[in-house]
């Protein structure tokens, strides 16, 4: 067997770039998840077989650049936007995602070759993976997208693993699956052969007894009083900056928010950047939303807006918050910024022509961090703006904890692409990691309300123009053990596997 499969893969560079760029169609919105058993255990059959460090450390290499050229390929539809300053950059950029990315995989195949039991490689890897996507979550800023765990997204029972262990543990345990099998092919005939595939089936049905008592116990039906409206206007990208169409968008929001139904919601909700004018900044604006603002209730929405710092105005990406009566009564700045799309890193030894993809504005100035906001009558809340949201163990204030959170984006930069099901899903996780409801608002991508289970409750999809108007759960959130301990127990797998690893030959002998 081994003969022969050893003369099919005689491009092993070019087999496991294909393969990582299979891979992906394991993620949302595919979740092919049965590939990676072809995918994934093809790597390991060229790394149980590497014969030096450097052979590792290519294997994975070329395995991660085809995973992260094809998944990050929505890069392009951003790019795309604006062809004739940005077209000549999407080859540059997917390669450049896959060039640097790739490191991510090339790392943990170089770590795996010091250990030769085939069990023993197969869980350092997946250890060493997760490892490094905990490093890419703030490595550069952080961009901890396309974690692997999220693959477990098809169904929310198997994600609640990652009330305990975070994303990061649950990409631990979808490699592990996907490896184990494989290993039939390098161990003769005898009873050892079969562990790997009995480890696989051991990981799959315990995900599966706890995804199902967790859902069962925590899942409910039971809505509170709290009416909210979600609003969508899906105003393609092409057209929201367009100093023509400006006026008539804000319009859109304010008609959409007015439609039938209004005047029974308690919040009414739009997106990132939903208005193109500084809200906190020019009163005559201000005035304009009020009719938005439901009787005795709230609008909150995102804003281009300007705030004061020292004696100055910076301009920021933020979320504001009225109430009927009272004006804006709070406010929120992106902390978590985009590099390239909503500052330029290095700036200073940068020209002053080179702007972000977002083209509007020069750059954005930072928040201070996460906020709980509170008001008389509703549960306190925190807000994200955008990809603020794929930072596990970050969404929340640990010292001032909210019950719910919400989230203001828009997906309209990613067109119709995996983009948008991939940001969603990152909300999802957040969910479960943090036990928390999550209102997801988009003006052009899929709105959403999120259990604290990390069950869709509500959605509108992507680019469909309307309302979602639902009530917020009766039970907002519970307390995990990743929101108590975050990434703790994520790394005593990680050792406990390690010294499982260590361990493995002598018991196996």
């Amino acid at each position: 067997m081994i003969q022969t499969l050893k003369k099919i893969t005689s491009y092993p560079k070019i087999l496991l770039f294909l393969a990582g760029g299979i891979s992906t169609f394991a993620l949302p919105p595919y979740y092919h998840i049965w590939a990676l058993f072809f995918t994934f255990g093809l790597l390991n059959f060229f790394l149980q077989n590497t014969i030096s460090y450097k052979q590792s450390f290519i294997f994975g290499y070329c395995f991660g650049f085809g995973f992260f050229s094809v998944g990050l390929s929505w890069l392009a539809n951003a790019l795309a936007l604006d062809i004739v300053s940005f077209g000549w950059l999407i080859p540059i950029a997917l390669g450049a995602s896959g060039a640097f990315f790739g490191l991510f995989f090339g790392g943990p195949a170089l770590i795996s070759h010091y250990f030769k039991n085939v069990y023993s490689k197969i869980i350092i890897f997946a250890v060493s993976v997760a490892f490094f996507e905990w490093i890419r979550s703030f490595l550069l800023t952080g961009f901890p997208w396309n974690l692997l765990g999220s693959a477990f997204a098809f169904n929310h029972l198997w994600l609640q693993f990652a009330s305990i262990f975070g994303t990061y543990g649950l990409s631990i345990f979808l490699i592990m699956i996907a490896m184990f099998p494989s290993t039939m092919l390098f161990i003769p005939y005898k009873k050892n052969a079969f562990i790997g595939t009995g480890l696989s089936l051991l990981i799959i049905l315990t995900m599966f007894i706890f995804g199902f008592y967790r859902t069962a116990k925590i899942d409910n039906d039971n809505k509170s009083d709290i009416s909210i409206r979600i609003v969508q206007p899906s105003i393609p990208q092409n057209l929201k900056w367009n100093k023509e169409d400006l006026e008539q968008n804000f319009a859109d929001y304010i008609e959409l928010s007015q439609a039938n139904g209004f005047e029974t919601a308690d919040v009414v909700i739009w997106g990132e950047t939903a208005s193109t004018f500084p809200l906190a900044l020019n009163s005559s604006r201000m005035y304009q939303v009020l009719p938005a603002i439901p009787d005795d209730g709230f609008l909150i929405t995102g804003s281009i807006d300007y705030f004061p710092v020292g004696d100055d105005w910076q301009p920021v990406n933020a979320g504001l918050v009225f109430q009927h009566g009272k004006g804006l009564i709070a406010n929120y700045a992106k902390s978590h910024l985009v590099p390239f799309g909503e500052y330029i890193p290095f700036r200073r030894y940068l020209p002053e022509s080179l702007r972000p993809i977002t083209g509007f504005i020069s750059d954005f100035k930072k928040g201070s961090g996460v906020q709980t906001f509170s008001t008389d009558k509703l549960p306190p809340f925190g807000l994200l703006i955008c990809y603020e949201i794929i930072f596990p163990s970050e969404v929340v204030d640990k010292n001032n904890r909210p019950q719910w959170l919400i989230n203001l984006t828009n997906d309209g930069w990613y067109g119709k692409s995996s983009g948008p099901y991939q940001h969603l899903v990152s909300a999802q996780l957040r969910a479960v990691e943090e036990g928390i409801t999550i209102v997801r608002a988009a003006n052009s991508g899929v709105s959403a309300i999120i259990s604290r289970s990390g069950k869709i409750l509500n959605q509108i999809g992507l680019h469909k123009r309307g309302n979602l108007d639902a009530f917020l759960p009766e039970e907002l959130e519970i307390i995990t053990p990743y929101s108590k301990h975050n990434n703790l127990y994520f790394f005593i797998l990680s050792l406990l596997l390690v010294v499982f690893a260590v361990f493995v030959p002598k018991m196996l002998r």
